[in-house]
Order: C-alpha cells, then sequence, then structure tokens
C-alpha cells in the first residue's frame, strides 16, 4: 500500500514538493511502532482521535485519562479505553463502521508529536477491560502507519491538573454537571436517572453554560 495519494502526489506535483515527500516518507514513516514512539505514547495522558463514518464524514475528539492511558500492546497493537460520555458514540460508531483512525499524541511542554494511522476494532468483553476501571468499551488498533512529526507550529502550553472526570480505580467519577440539565432529565440512561437531586440538584441550560464558562464541566 502506498503512503501517498494520488490528490496527494498531485499538490506535491504542484507545488515541486514529490521529492521532498518521498525523503520525509523514507526517514519517518514507518508501518510498526519502535522504542521511541512507545515511549512517548506511553507517557500521554491524552490524544486526539479521528475517525470516519460510512458516508466519510470525519469527527475529531479528544481522548482524556490517565498517564498511560493508551497501551501499547506489542509493535504492532495499541490499546485504550471508552469511557462514559454524552451517549451519542460517534467515534465508538465510526470505528464500528469504518474501521479507519488517526490518532495524534502531542507534549504542549516540551513540545512534540506522533502520529498513528490505523485500523481498529472496538469490544466490551476485550481482555483488557479489567485494566480501565469505568471504561465501557476497549478499541484495539492495528498500526498501519506511525511517524514523528515536526513540532514547528505547536504553541508551548504548562499543563496544570489532571481532570477529575479520569475514573479512579474503582471505576468511579463525579457527575458532571450537563447531566443536571433540566431538560434532558427524562432522557438520562437509566444508570444516570435521579442522579441530579443527590448531585446539587437539577441545573437550567444557562447555569450549565455558566459553569462551563469557567471550566466546570
Amino acid at each position: 500500500m502506498t503512503f501517498y495519494t494520488d490528490s496527494q502526489r498531485s499538490l506535491q506535483a504542484r507545488f515541486e514538493s514529490r521529492k521532498l515527500a518521498d525523503a520525509v516518507e523514507a526517514a519517518i514513516v514507518d508501518d510498526e511502532l519502535n522504542d521511541t514512539h512507545k515511549a512517548f505514547i506511553s507517557t500521554r495522558d491524552f490524544f486526539f482521535l479521528s475517525t470516519v463514518n460510512g458516508d466519510g464524514e470525519p469527527t475529531v475528539s479528544h481522548k482524556g485519562g490517565g498517564v498511560g492511558t493508551v497501551k501499547v500492546v506489542d509493535n504492532k497493537t495499541l490499546a485504550f479505553p471508552a469511557y462514559d460520555g454524552n451517549g451519542m458514540f460517534l467515534s465508538m460508531g465510526n470505528i464500528a463502521e469504518t474501521a479507519k483512525i488517526g490518532l495524534l499524541f502531542i507534549d504542549f511542554e516540551t513540545p512534540n508529536r506522533i502520529r498513528v494511522q490505523a485500523t481498529a476494532s472496538v469490544q466490551d468483553n476485550d481482555p483488557l477491560l479489567a485494566e480501565y476501571p469505568g471504561a465501557l468499551m476497549v478499541v484495539r488498533a492495528r498500526v498501519d502507519k506511525v511517524f514523528l512529526n515536526c513540532a514547528r507550529y505547536i504553541h508551548k502550553h504548562q499543563r496544570l491538573a489532571t481532570s477529575p472526570y479520569v475514573p479512579d480505580a474503582e471505576g468511579e467519577q463525579p457527575f458532571p454537571a450537563w447531566k443536571r440539565i433540566d431538560g434532558l432529565q427524562d432522557h438520562l440512561q437509566p444508570k444516570d436517572r435521579g442522579r441530579a437531586a443527590r448531585e446539587g440538584g437539577v441545573i437550567s441550560e444557562e447555569q450549565y453554560g455558566e459553569a462551563l464558562s469557567k471550566g466546570e464541566s
């Protein structure tokens, strides 16, 4: 399988970068994880996940967890959890439908980044599920291509704190404010119905918007 598509080759020809593109591919693109890739991925506590549905419509999600939330299973395989979300299952549904994903790992403090293109599957009975307390499913991604990427345009940011919503060792996490919105109470999953009253009470959309603007989700 070639790395570049016809459309990418066309643009390389237009901007006279084909030789450069070939040199870059030869220098950094691999079809399995090396020690540098593994070490970097294992120290990340978040990543960006791109998926596409059967109609070719893409979506990109931020996925957070503890350090090493993406496990390096072997030279060709990564695994990561699917935690409780908003019930839309956009990323997981896309994986089940088309299997093609992209993962972007970034260190904003150094900065540095690694990109992975993979073919994935999602299971709710994966043996690794026990290693992710609170997870609903586990995604296993078979690496197609992996490469370091220039950090030239990455702005430096300082990490301040871990999200309190990362599940603890028992899989517990705080009840999110958006699940307390009055208009959603009759539509919550059965496990969450009635919890708003015990978690500070029902709030309006306006109150949630104010909380969200302060970083309280």
